[in-house]
Formats: structure tokens, sequence, C-alpha cells
């Protein structure tokens, strides 16, 4: 059934930003209008006050907004002096520009395996690719996958002992927190991504970079405005990935709703975890293999569930059965970075990373967002266990 554009009684979108949209409609266009008449469209006041507020929300002394989440990764990269020559492992399990950041930077990514339980970056992979004796390993990039934050004092440890740097991808992670400490204050920079689907949303592409280092932030600002803090000069090369004024705006009649999404989204993943469980969905014992197996949260994280990924037996038959009956879903990621094509002269094989691999071949993502509803919930619930009968 093809949708008209308006929910019925069976349908449930992965996703519904109209219902956001409908709640914050005046405040937005109120802030569009009054980018509109100060004419000024690109940086200007209207970032810097987005960049101070965005840095109280990550607890950092420095944000610099930029234009997507890509951008962020290449600048977060460039800035902490990643270049030609070195080397950056991170995970196999992410989006596409994690690894294609490093490249751009001129280094060469390494990819370690992820931990079955949450699906992030595994610490104890990393330092086996340590031990290697991989050359000129410079910095690490853990991603903060669907909202969870990164075994970070598996990170750090590692970052003590082999002299690195830790850079956060934060793309899907603003407001998660490990032991008490925000995403974006992690490492020594940090990456994050406003793309519209994301739990802090712009109405279009934009990004931010973080830190607590002033000199890494202004050659940031000069990074992203072709490397020149005075028109027409330049010091280095830089790219053009200014933040455009309106973006801000938009950013910042959101961030005061965040907290509140964010709870809203976690209550969200606890009813998923009840109605599968009463569904029987995800029981164990000996007489029995449950269809479909949670993913773990650290007990130091605070996860906010940008996604609500499950593992699941017969993925794409399920999903297809969902299909059928309007129900969203997704697969984050359906091919591991490894074994992409464009990938290919890194020399990986299928079976050199089995968790990222197997991952790939069971996850799915089910709708969820802060203004799901439970009847919705239920409707998923009850469509998976039919499914399952």
């Amino acid at each position: 059934m093809k949708s008209t554009g308006h929910k019925t009684a069976a349908e449930v979108p992965m996703l519904d930003l109209s219902r956001q949209y409908a709640s914050l409609r005046g405040e937005v266009l109120a802030a569009i209008t009054r980018v509109c008449d100060s004419q000024r469209y690109i940086l200007g006041e209207e970032v810097a006050a987005f960049e101070k507020e965005f840095a109280a929300v990550c607890a950092t002394s420095e944000a610099v907004g930029c234009s997507s989440g890509t951008d962020g990764l290449w600048l977060a990269l460039a800035a902490a002096g990643v270049g030609a020559g070195d080397t950056v492992i991170t995970t196999p399990f992410s989006f596409f520009a994690t690894a294609s950041s490093v490249l751009r930077a001129g280094a060469r990514p390494v990819f370690a395996d992820i931990d079955p339980e949450t699906l992030n970056l595994d610490p104890a992979s990393v330092e086996r690719k340590l031990k290697a004796s991989w050359p000129g390993v410079k910095a690490v990039m853990p991603v903060h996958l669907y909202g969870q934050c990164a075994d970070m004092d598996g990170f750090d440890r590692l970052a003590d002992e082999f002299k690195l740097q830790i850079i956060e991808d934060a793309a899907q992670a603003v407001g998660a927190t490990w032991n008490g400490r925000r995403a974006g204050s992690l490492g020594v920079t940090a990456a994050f991504s406003f793309y519209p689907t994301k739990n802090l949303s712009a109405f279009g592409d934009a990004g931010a970079v973080t830190t607590d280092d002033p000199k890494l932030a202004e050659r940031m600002r000069s990074l992203r405005n072709h490397g020149g803090k005075q028109r027409y000069y330049h010091d280095e090369i830089g790219w053009n990935c200014r933040l455009d004024a309106i973006q801000a705006a938009v950013l910042r009649v959101k961030m005061p709703h965040l907290q509140k999404w964010n709870e809203a989204r976690h209550e969200r993943a606890r009813a998923y975890g009840r109605l599968l469980s009463s569904a029987g969905l995800t029981r164990t014992g000996a007489d029995s293999t449950p269809p479909m197996t949670l993913l773990k949260t650290l007990p130091g994280a605070y996860h906010i569930y940008h996604q609500y990924v499950v593992r699941v037996r017969d993925r794409d038959r399920l999903r297809a059965f969902l299909s059928e009956r309007s129900i969203g879903s997704e697969i984050y990621y359906p091919v591991s970075l490894h074994l992409q094509k464009c990938f290919g002269y890194l020399g990986y094989s299928a079976g050199d990373l089995p968790e990222a691999e197997r991952a790939a071949q069971d996850v799915l993502a089910l709708p969820i967002f802060a203004e799901l509803e439970e009847d919705e919930q239920r409707s998923v619930v009850e469509a998976i266990a039919e499914f399952y009968s």
C-alpha cells in the first residue's frame, strides 16, 4: 500500500518529522524570518550564538559549526594533525563518512572489529591491531553508534598506553553521556551531524565539531573558510564547509527541547523492551532460541537512541513482512565498510572482521522518535510476533 501522506491506523512510519515541526512551527518560522531580515546568511552572529550554545550542550569550551557531519569529521581529523602517512583505527560498522573522512584527511583507515553486544568498536580488537605494530597510528576514532557512547574507559587506556589521540565520531549521539561526561567532550575533537533524521536535526545538512582546545577551534574556523582568517588571504589549503545561518537558527530553536526529546526516546526504547519481552520474542531457555536479540547498554552509558536497533533471525523476510503492513524499518548497515568495493585496495576479505560481518546480516532498526505513540509501538511488536508465530 502506497502512503498518501496521512497515517492510517495500520501505518507506523520509521520517522515522522511533521509531528515535531507542528509543535515548533511558529518558533522556527520566526527564527528563519530573523535571519532573512538580517540578510546575514553565512556564519555571522547567528552561527556564533549557536556555537556558544552547542558547546554548553556538550560541556566543552568550543564548538565550530560546519556544513555537515562529514565535513565535521574531516575538520576534527585535520585540526588534530592527522594527515598523509598517518593511520587511524576505526570501526567498519558505521556510516560511510567515518572511513571516507580519514582518507580525505590524507590518512589510511584501519578497521578493527566490533563488540557483538553493543555493535560499537571493541577496544580489545583495537588493542590487537596496535600490538600488531600497524605503522603510523596517530588516532583512534570510535563511533557512538545509534546513540550509545563507545567504551571510553577502554579507549582512554589505549590512548595513554600507545600515545594516541581519541577523535569521536559523535554524529549520532548529541546528548549521550559516558560516566556522566557528555559525548563531544571525551576526545581531543568530536564531530556531530544535524542531518534531518538525527535527534537534533537541521532543515538540511549541518554539522559541528567540539573541542576544549582554543587553538584547534581557531584552526577549524580557518579550515572551514578556505584556510583563511581574513578574506582573500589563505594560510593553508582549507575547504568551503561553513554553517549557514538559517540552519543555525533552526538548531537554536530545537536545542532547548533536546533533553526532553532524548528522554522520550529513552522511554520508548524501554517500552520496546517490555513489549518485545512480553511477546516472547526475546525469551531465552534450553528449549528455544529467541528470534530477536536486544543490544546491550553498557553500565557507564546514557543511551539517547538515535536508532532502536535489534538483531533478528531471517531479517530480510521480516523487513518485507513489515513493509507489506506499512511499518517502517531500516538496516544500519547492510555492508560492512571493510567489504565496500571502494575500499578494496585496503586488502580486506570476507571473514577478516566476523562480528561486523554478522551484524550486517541481522540488524534491523525499528521506528523510534520522540513523538512515537505507544499504540504504534504495540502495532510494530504485534506484527513482528505474527511473523515469527
